[in-house]
């Protein structure tokens, strides 16, 4: 039956693109496991203790557990897919392949739109904390730090994707060294009393409680974008996957439990910083300053690996077709999608100085939830397809078993998690994905018509 499997060549792994030709594949296990972990923890980590316990008491832990369950199922989604099409473009790549151009140019711009309101949102949050740690005043100074970080970013990233890769890393062991200590120092002054589940709640209020902490484990949908950089695809996309997640559920479930252990039911008195309270218990002023300083780290990890993933989702779209050819370009040094880089940051930033990014936020939560929907039905028609690189793809075992169960738990969170201005937001974002896909021709024949993106070296 060889010759009934559909091979794609792990520099070709689009049928909707041209060869990718102008990037270079250097990010292993490590940085693949660095983004996706960084992408995913954010800031939500050092706020979100405080409403699980508001919610839950002392059984605040089980809807992390469920949230870990649900999103194991996409990640084992994301692994195979990711071992079996290596192109740029994440949940656009696996998509297209699977359902087709129109469907893949919908997930790819769901996740984009999602992607840039955030960090326009983040690089807000971001700017006005460290105006504050600088000791300034004013918008006018927030605004003039957005603009440096955004543009240190954008360079950091369009200079080459190891320094890009790199910075990431560091961020994320940044982020990663005070909540590890708050967790392992912490343990020793937990009063056990705390941690005792006297009641156990009703599977409705835990799994209320599970679709509001649902979207701090999201992410992989982000940093899976950079794939056509991945080595050895089949290989290096299941262990990044599995790592990362496994790494994100130790953790969470680690740093609550710990912060419940502290301060108890008191931990929902601090629904702003509720890890800066907890950490006052064991080490007074100056643990709540680190974890305060902490949150801000963590920003600052989550923003800059938004700069490395997302814009090779701008980039893709435009290798296929679906936007301006102009946004496809790869520096001729570098090797980098340095247009789309700098016009994803640039959008990014407008969001942020001008404030208009508040509505476009409402997408990322119903945006994650489609894209993981949309590649759970495309990892079937994947399989069916024998769709493949050069190397043996990564199976879930099972069967059907976990894309199917993937889509069902998907929308049932949805209907639990999501109101009425989401959903409206995520249609309005189909309907205008809709019209740029119509567009298509007019960018082909644009293309045609001017010089296209310089050549690679």
């Amino acid at each position: 039956m060889a010759d009934a499997v559909r091979r794609v060549d792990i520099d070709q792994p689009l049928p909707i693109a041209a060869p990718e030709t102008g990037l270079v594949r250097v990010l292993g296990t490590r940085q693949l496991g660095a983004l996706i972990f960084n992408a995913t923890v954010g800031s939500g980590i050092f706020a979100l203790p405080a409403l699980a316990v508001a919610n839950l008491g002392a059984a605040a832990p089980l809807p992390y557990l469920l949230c870990a369950f649900l999103m194991g199922l996409v990640g084992l989604v994301y692994a195979e897919a990711g071992s079996r099409v290596g192109g740029t473009g994440g949940s656009y790549a696996y998509v297209s392949a699977g359902l087709g151009p129109f469907p893949g140019f919908l997930a790819g711009l769901i996740v984009l739109v999602s992607d840039v309101a955030a960090a326009g949102a983040v690089l807000t949050l971001l700017a006005g904390s460290l105006v504050r740690l600088l000791g300034l005043s004013g918008p006018m100074w927030e605004g003039a730090v957005a603009v440096v970080v955004i543009l240190a970013l954008a360079a950091v990233n369009v200079a080459g994707l190891k320094a890009g890769a790199r910075t990431v890393e560091l961020a994320t062991l940044a982020k990663l060294l005070p909540l590890v200590a708050f967790a392992v120092v912490g343990v020793f002054f937990v009063t056990p009393a705390h941690l005792r589940v006297t009641a156990l709640p009703s599977p409705r209020a835990i799994t209320a409680t599970a679709g509001l902490l649902l979207f701090a484990f999201t992410g992989i949908e982000q940093a899976m974008q950079p794939s056509g950089e991945v080595r050895h695809p089949e290989r290096t996309v299941p262990r990044g996957v599995l790592l990362a997640l496994g790494a994100v559920t130790v953790l969470y479930l680690s740093v609550q439990a710990t912060a419940l252990g502290l301060l108890g039911p008191d931990l929902a008195k601090d629904p702003v910083a509720p890890l800066a309270a907890a950490a006052a218990v064991f080490a007074g002023g100056p643990g709540r300053r680190v974890m305060l300083a902490a949150a801000t780290i963590s920003t600052f990890g989550w923003l800059t690996g938004s700069l490395l993933s997302s814009p090779r989702g701008l980039y893709a779209l435009a290798r296929g077709g679906l936007l301006p050819r102009g946004l496809a370009a790869v520096h001729t040094r570098f090797r980098t999608p340095h247009v789309a880089i700098i016009v994803y940051a640039a959008v990014a930033l407008l969001l942020a100085l001008s404030g208009s990014f508040e509505k476009l936020a409402l997408l990322a939560n119903a945006g994650s939830l489609a894209a993981y929907f949309l590649c759970a039905l495309a990892l079937l028609r994947l399989r069916r397809r024998g769709v493949q690189g050069a190397g043996v793809p990564f199976r879930v075992p099972g069967g059907a078993l976990v894309p199917i169960g993937t889509c069902a738990l998907i929308a049932w969170v949805a209907m639990q998690a999501l109101g009425r201005t989401d959903l409206e937001a995520a249609a309005l974002t189909v309907v205008a994905g809709g019209v740029l896909y119509l567009l298509r021709p007019y960018w082909r024949r644009a293309a045609r018509a001017g010089p296209g993106p310089a050549p690679s070296a």
